[in-house]
């Protein structure tokens, strides 16, 4: 198979290596998918770069980057269903604890970790749906259906948040949302019901009146050192904070009283660890949310597999609309 592969951490152009190795058959209870595409996310720049904490060489000799993909099932191992041949899936957890990831034209892994897809959706959507989809369905339904409720999305104009809009308005929530003014009519058109400048010094405020004077239900957050101050002001008694981001400040500070007085949750989220079970209620989710015609997962764009470090520093670089995928085929 061709791949991409690095054996020690650096800057995108300096390690990544495209090269050719024997794809793995598949044993038993596995299956091996030739992929389409395969999808680049932020936490892959960070274990490429190395800059994980207290982590100083890569686990694995050969790493192959990359845990999101789609593509066709091409052989399976014992205990695998043989109708799953010619099947098209998409791919979770691909390149999570093992060394051979999507940047690649097959991948073999378990076949509970390559998802049937509905038979109208595209492999790039299918791509997106591994660590940005399932970001976005945990932290909208981690604690069960929104109807009615007030949500509050922190960086609706990322891959994440721009899903998590859509999702939460179709599960019948009410969206206030954040991003920058650039990102402002795009989510608006996502269907979130109020939009604010996540600059504004009056953001505490602008959230509570858009929500009639209460404050809201649940909060999805990007950055959560950062935003923690609002976010306590904002929460309402016994809500919930569902924190899947904290990069510009990885120590934060908390406001232990506010949080204190409001019996506030704070819900980590880190997708890699989600129990089957409730992972494949969130797929049921996302699956149920595009059949609506309620989900569309834009891409910004496609880069070759040779061009896989561009691809990497388009995700480094930010301020994309949508996702960035490599063509595997």
């Amino acid at each position: 198979m061709t791949c991409v592969y690095y054996d020690h951490f650096g800057p995108a152009a300096k390690v990544l290596t495209l090269g050719n190795i024997p794809a793995p058959a598949p044993q038993q209870g596995e299956v091996t998918v030739r992929l389409a595409v395969s999808g680049v996310n932020p936490s892959d720049i960070k274990a490429r770069a190395g800059s994980r904490p207290g982590v100083l060489k890569p686990a694995f000799p050969h790493v192959i980057p990359h845990s999101d993909g789609a593509g066709v099932i091409e052989a399976v191992g014992a205990n695998v269903d043989p109708a799953r041949i010619g099947e098209r899936v998409w791919i979770w957890n691909g390149q999570w604890q093992r060394a051979f990831g999507t940047a690649a034209t097959h991948i073999t892994l378990p076949a509970e970790q390559a998802v049937r897809m509905p038979a109208s959706m595209s492999f790039e959507t299918g791509a997106i749906l591994g660590i940005p989809g399932l970001t976005a369905a945990e932290a909208v339904f981690g604690a069960g259906d929104v109807s009615g409720q007030t949500l509050m999305i922190s960086g609706g104009g990322g891959t994440v948040g721009f899903l998590a809009v859509q999702l939460a308005v179709w599960a019948g929530a009410k969206v206030i949302a954040t991003c920058s003014p650039r990102d402002m009519d795009r989510v608006s058109a996502a269907g979130a019901h109020h939009v604010f400048d996540y600059r504004s010094d009056t953001l505490a405020d602008d959230i509570i009146t858009a929500n009639d004077g209460a404050p809201v239900d649940r909060i999805l957050e990007v950055e959560f050192g950062v935003n923690i101050g609002t976010n306590a002001d904002i929460i309402k008694p016994y809500g919930t904070i569902a924190a899947y981001g904290s990069q510009i400040d990885m120590t934060p500070t908390l406001p232990f009283g506010p949080l204190l007085f409001k019996a506030a949750t704070i819900d980590i989220i880190l997708i890699y660890l989600l129990p089957l079970l409730e992972r494949h209620e969130r797929i049921t989710r996302l699956h149920d949310a595009f059949a609506a015609g309620a989900l569309k997962c834009p891409v910004v764009q496609v880069y070759p597999l040779a061009d896989c470090a561009k691809a990497h520093d388009a995700v480094l670089a930010g301020q994309r609309t949508g996702a960035i995928l490599l063509d595997c085929s």
